[in-house]
């Protein structure tokens, strides 16, 4: 088998880890602080990717880790937000909308860097807009907590995609990963030691095969195969191959949590997927091969 297809396969694997965490999130917390969660969790996908790019870590200098912790902070408050989410609504909600996170980056780039934006992604903005409302809007027109944190935190991880695709021009971003995650680990156990409601030894094993999937599958995994993929792989394939996350996210909780999967979250998830592909897809290139 050829090297770019068996990472595309492996990619694929990931963005079932990717799908499959929200359930497993949301299983492991129960009613356990978000912030010990997300400490753990961190700060075992530091300790693994130490080892896994150790090479970098002995080579590792300031400009390093300052890269690192710029790019901790958005990532950070996405993941955060998105765990908080979890906790107040549906996985398979959550999976959903934090799809929209591709459709943002482009509204973003139009915002910060007056990039002109194709009128696919205007499409696609609308499509997956209305499938928000489909999915997240109750009979009250109001939208749950757990659903604006989830769409706050797809802002925050739009901001994240953003600066990597700046500093991935510049640099190696690999030498940066494993600061970056240690200082997500630094932040949350800062947001840790003032939660009231933090428990730093929870007896729930649930809770401690959350942290071991979660830092060693949908983090570590995920993050050092995305990397290498890339040098085969166009980012246009990789971002098409993200669009398996929602998915696997509402099947795992169908199948882990029992959550129901009914016609709004099938309809509004569907229109969020559709708005996806659509601002993937590149049209021209699809007419000119049909031309030729």
């Amino acid at each position: 088998m050829q090297r770019k297809n068996l990472l595309l396969i492996l990619l694929i694997f990931g963005t079932a880890f990717w799908g499959i965490s929200f359930s497993v999130t949301k299983l492991a917390m129960g009613a356990e602080s978000p912030s010990t969660f997300l400490f753990y969790r961190f700060l075992l996908a530091t300790l693994v990717l130490t080892i896994v790019f150790w090479k970098y870590v002995v080579k590792i200098n300031a400009s390093d880790i300052k890269v690192g912790a710029m790019l901790a902070v958005p990532l950070f408050l996405g993941i955060h937000l998105q765990t908080l989410g979890i906790k107040h609504t549906h996985a398979s909600q959550c999976a959903f909308i934090a799809g929209m996170t591709v459709v943002i980056v482009p509204m973003l780039k139009l915002l910060f860097y007056r990039k002109a934006v194709p009128s696919k992604i205007w499409m696609a903005a609308i499509i997956a807009l209305s499938g928000l409302f489909v999915i997240s809007v109750n009979g009250q027109l109001k939208i749950s907590t757990g659903d604006l944190y989830t769409l706050t935190g797809a802002f925050a991880f739009a901001i994240y995609l953003i600066v990597v695709e700046k500093q991935a021009s510049l640099r190696n971003l690999v030498p940066t990963i494993v600061p970056m995650f240690a200082t997500c680990a630094l932040l949350t156990f800062g947001l840790a030691t003032t939660d009231n409601k933090a428990n730093w030894l929870p007896e729930a094993h649930t809770f401690w095969m959350g942290i071991a999937f979660c830092a060693l599958f949908s983090t570590a995994y995920m993050y050092s195969v995305s990397n290498i993929a890339q040098k085969y792989i166009s980012a246009e394939r990789v971002a098409v191959i993200y669009l398996f996350e929602p998915i696997f996210g509402a099947v795992a909780a169908f199948f882990i949590l029992d959550e129901n999967l009914s016609w709004r979250l099938v309809l509004g998830g569907g229109l969020i997927f559709l708005a996806t592909i659509i601002s993937e897809v590149n049209f021209k290139r699809k007419v000119n091969s049909s031309i030729a």
